[in-house]
């Protein structure tokens, strides 16, 4: 690490979302399918000589990030030197964020997870990836699932994890409105209403097992669309769009408000995203990832 060594920190996205309820500790219980993406911001981590951990960022999607000690990328180094027991190394961090943030793609979580992975991997490798979930889980819920990457059912906070067959390899589009979702608020209003449609995740899983792509893509479905789409007309828009430039399926990402398109047709993909990028400048094209190695 001397000279430093650079990493990516993948999105997430949700292929299916449900909310099963609100618990006693303020959070809630999820069912959901989570799959890695190969969107992402680009860390470099540095040995300091100054004694403590810093981060600097740039690139064009730092409005409204977390700096200095709120920063997720810098608590992930603060928690793995504390939990690992070293004292003697401090690190500088620069963070290229090309992932918008409060997205519903988790940008700040995978930064946090892509600092552990690079920290065990560099000071720990013997370190067992259930250890790094377990400390992930302390910076946030979506940490786990960025770390472990790929494909997985996630339940719980998001923390239970399940490994699935991977996604079939394909083209996504993302396409973010600019319009704002409090993740708090979100879960409030889902929390006044009767949710009358769930996702089918038992079919998706289904889909998934036999690599059926148009199947897996007809099952996706996040039930805070329902909550949001009334409220931000844009949501709505761009999942009608996806579909008419021939997305298989489209859904909402987490609390929103990005909506991700999946393509089988690379060429359909590219002019649907350069299309939507005329009203909407976030938007991106992508594929899926594979898991990170244990």
């Amino acid at each position: 690490m001397d000279n430093g060594i650079t990493v990516n920190a993948y999105a997430k996205i949700n292929l299916a979302l449900d909310v099963l309820g609100r618990r006693d500790d303020g959070y809630h219980n999820l069912r959901m399918v989570m799959q890695s993406v190969s969107f992402c911001d680009i860390l470099t981590l540095r040995k300091s000589r100054s004694g403590r951990h810093t981060i600097t960022t740039e690139g064009g999607k730092c409005a409204g990030l977390p700096v200095g000690s709120r920063n997720l990328a810098l608590l992930a180094a603060e928690l793995f030197f504390a939990r690992a027991g070293i004292q003697d190394v401090s690190l500088d961090i620069t963070l290229d964020k090309r992932i918008p943030v409060c997205a519903g793609l988790g940008g700040g979580s995978s930064d946090a997870a892509a600092v552990l992975l690079a920290l065990r991997g560099e000071f720990a490798p013997e370190l067992p990836i259930e250890t790094l979930l377990e400390w992930a889980l302390e910076l946030g819920s979506d940490v786990p699932f960025c770390v472990l990457g790929g494909t997985a059912l996630a339940g719980g906070r998001g923390e239970a994890l399940t490994p699935l067959p991977p996604l079939p390899p394909c083209h996504i589009v993302l396409c973010k409105p600019p319009v704002p979702v409090s993740t708090r608020k979100a879960f409030e209003m889902i929390d006044k209403v009767k949710i009358s449609r769930r996702p089918d995740i038992a079919g998706l899983r289904a889909a998934l097992s036999r690599e059926d792509l148009p199947g897996a893509a007809r099952y996706m479905y996040n039930v805070f669309e329902d909550t949001l789409t009334e409220k931000h007309r844009d949501i709505r828009a761009i999942h009608s769009a996806l579909l008419d430039f021939g997305a298989l399926g489209a859904v909402m990402s987490g609390t929103g408000p990005t909506v991700l398109g999946v393509f089988s047709d690379g060429q359909a993909a590219r002019a649907a995203r350069d299309e939507l990028s005329k009203t909407f400048a976030e938007t991106y094209l992508c594929e899926s990832r594979a898991s990170y190695k244990s």
